[in-house]
This record gives structure tokens, C-alpha cells and sequence, in this order.
């Protein structure tokens, strides 16, 4: 049967696509402007010549320290996230006992509790701990928020993984721990996947927890830097904005190298 074309459906497509792209672009084109060109030129119009003398000079204010610690502070807080909740996930879909449904119970309760809930018990325990002012002080409350979700996507995955599987596994001598890597998690790689990109958007972009923990600029992440710069270069837009596109580089080749794995952990239960 011929179907008719959604005209005003495609309006709206395009509508929404000039919402998202138009700021990209502006975004874009301020960074190549110099100073002058920023107030004299049209916001919207192509900078004739462009220069990339406000990249050289953000990249001349500490941006690669700024940069490392953002790295860190990422890479280490889904490491570890990733790993405790594929384990905490394996524990309560193939435990039997009380306990697990009374731990996933308890996970979910982690997904009502709002970061700004928090902040002074965190910053009490951080600073009795003596982390404040390091990386460490970032990492562990981004874990511990990270952990419920991440536990919840991948137990939901779990329970697909047919329970002959484990059986059959157990009768050959398997363990826990051989059914976690051989079994488990080849079965669940793009839910992994998903896990490991939602929370590495989440740390690369978060501002609160490196505003109340750090102080000092050694140890300063990328949202906390583009926020002094916007101090530190005063009316130079066009280097606050460079900055942004730096910042912003990471994330984007972390969705292209996972976007095939990230869609697919997200419809994975949509057909069910």
C-alpha cells in the first residue's frame, strides 16, 4: 500500500536539526575569528581568512594539565564503575538468597538520591578522609554514583543469558568468575559498552563534584577550566569558545568509536 509523505513530520525533522546544528556552528566559526572579527563580522558568516589563534592561545594556558586530568579522572571512574557493576550485576540475577534481591533493591534506591542531596556528606567524608583537592576526591563519589544505573542496564541484560548456558558451564567445572568473562560478558558487550559511554559522558561533563573537591589549578578538569577561562580571557569569546571545541573533541570520537555498540545496547529490549 502507497503511504502518503509526512510533510509536516519532515518540517519538524528539519526545524529540530537547525535547533541542534545552528549553535554547533556558531560555536565553530567564533572559535576561528580573531578578537575584531568577533565584533565587527556577521555572527553567522564564514571568517575570511580564519585563524586558530585563539586555540594557540588556550592551548598555551595549561589546557594539556587540564586535559590529562580530565582523562584520568574519566578512565579511572569507568573502569571501575564498569567493572563493580558488571560483578554486583552478576551477583544479584544468579544469587538465590535474600541477600541479592535485598542488594538490588538497594540499588535502585541509589537512583532516587539526587547529587545535590549530597554534597556536604561527601565533602565531610572527603575531606575527613584528607582527598580533598585531588583526583581521588573526583573519582570515588562519580563511582558511587555511577554504580546503581549501570548495575540495573546490566542485570536487565543478564537475565536474557538463557540459564542452560550456566548450567551447561557448571557442569563442565566452571566457576563464578570463568562464567563472569567467558560467558557473561562476551553475551553482554553492548550493554557494557553503553554503560562504559553514558558514564564517561556523565564524568567528562561534570562540573559539581570537581567545584566543591578541588581548589587548586593542578587539579583542575576541563568543565572547571572552561569556567575560569571565561575569568581568564574576560571578553576574548572567541577563546572561551575554542576551548569548548577542544573539550569537546574526546566525546565526539568516543561516540563514533561506540555508537554502533551504544544504539544497540539501547534497543536491544525495544522488541520484546
Amino acid at each position: 500500500m502507497r503511504t502518503r509523505p509526512n510533510y509536516l513530520g519532515g518540517l519538524a525533522g528539519f526545524v529540530w536539526l537547525a535547533v541542534v546544528l545552528v549553535p554547533v556552528y556558531y560555536v565553530v566559526v567564533t572559535s576561528l575569528r580573531n578578537q575584531r572579527g568577533f565584533y565587527d563580522a556577521n555572527p553567522l558568516s564564514v571568517p575570511a581568512p580564519p585563524t586558530f589563534s585563539a586555540y594557540e592561545l588556550v592551548l598555551r594556558n595549561d589546557f594539556w594539565r587540564y586535559f590529562a586530568n580530565s582523562v584520568v579522572v574519566t578512565l579511572a571512574t569507568v573502569a571501575i564503575a564498569v567493572a563493580v557493576a558488571l560483578m554486583a550485576a552478576y551477583y544479584v540475577v544468579r544469587g538465590t538468597t535474600w541477600f541479592s534481591r535485598f542488594t538490588y533493591r538497594g540499588y535502585l534506591l541509589g537512583l532516587a538520591i539526587p547529587i545535590q542531596a549530597t554534597i556536604i556528606p561527601v565533602y565531610y567524608l572527603i575531606t575527613r578522609a584528607q582527598l580533598y583537592d585531588t583526583l581521588l576526591a573526583i573519582i570515588l563519589p562519580s563511582v558511587a554514583f555511577a554504580i546503581p544505573l549501570s548495575v540495573i542496564i546490566l542485570a536487565n541484560f543478564l537475565r536474557d543469558v538463557p540459564n542452560e548456558l550456566f548450567e551447561s558451564m557448571r557442569v563442565d567445572g566452571a566457576g563464578d568468575w570463568r562464567m563472569l568473562f567467558s560467558l557473561v560478558l562476551p553475551m553482554i558487550r553492548p550493554a557494557v559498552v553503553t554503560v562504559a559511554v553514558y558514564d564517561g559522558l556523565n564524568v567528562w561533563n561534570g562540573f559539581l563534584f570537581p567545584l566543591i573537591l578541588t581548589q587548586s589549578p593542578d587539579q583542575r578538569v576541563l568543565p572547571l577550566a572552561l569556567w575560569s577561562f571565561q575569568g581568564q580571557f574576560r571578553v576574548n569569546i572567541p577563546a572561551v569558545l575554542a576551548a569548548v571545541v577542544l573539550s569537546t573533541l574526546p566525546v565526539l570520537a568516543l561516540y563514533v568509536l561506540g555508537r554502533r555498540q551504544l544504539v544497540s545496547g539501547l534497543t536491544a529490549g525495544f522488541g520484546k
